[in-house]
């Protein structure tokens, strides 16, 4: 029971946290069993874009779902019209988003997420909700043109090879 009380107020601190980045949005009645029906934990919406999310949460330990409860997941945003999400939040740690697909299929055909998976993997909070943007070392490295140094750095370069400066003359004017 009392990891039911704990889920139950991860999903309403992620419903307040998703109302304060500006979205629509609602916790699913028939979470936790309420209905046979299969909802998502969460829908929420900013008028552009729409996601349900079913939100898991854990001290640390890996965090398992059944196949079927990501089937459900899946079929429901389908026929709503939203975006299927997977939201995970371990223990000190914000929410990380995934879509189904992106997750671990086990032997068994459920799925898991490892705290270091969504760590280095998750769709943090900020990116999810479009306050922010992930970019990686390679990305930043893609994106910076290396030319080698400057027209007047070669020159005065050149210059010492030349014997024209010297290596305390070329230093001075770099500086």
């Amino acid at each position: 029971m009392a990891a039911n009380r704990k889920g139950d107020r991860r999903e309403r601190e992620l419903v307040n946290r998703l109302d304060e980045a500006g979205f629509a949005v609602m916790r699913a009645p028939a979470s936790g069993g309420a209905t046979t029906r299969e909802l998502p934990d969460v829908l929420a919406g900013n008028g552009e874009t729409f996601y349900a999310i079913e939100a898991k949460s854990s001290a640390g330990n890996p965090i398992y779902l059944t196949g079927e409860e990501v089937e459900a997941l899946v079929y429901f945003s389908k026929n709503f019209g939203a975006k299927p999400r997977i939201g995970v939040r371990f223990d000190r740690e914000d929410w990380y988003f995934f879509h189904p697909a992106d997750l671990y299929t086990t032997d068994g055909g459920n799925y898991r997420v490892k705290k270091e998976t969504a760590l280095a993997d998750g769709v943090d909070f900020d990116e999810f909700v479009g306050k922010s943007a992930k970019t990686t070392l390679a990305d930043h490295a893609e994106s910076v043109e290396d030319d080698g140094p400057s027209q007047g750095v070669r020159d005065v370069l050149d210059a010492v090879k030349k014997g024209v400066l010297s290596v305390d003359e070329a230093a001075e004017i770099l500086d």
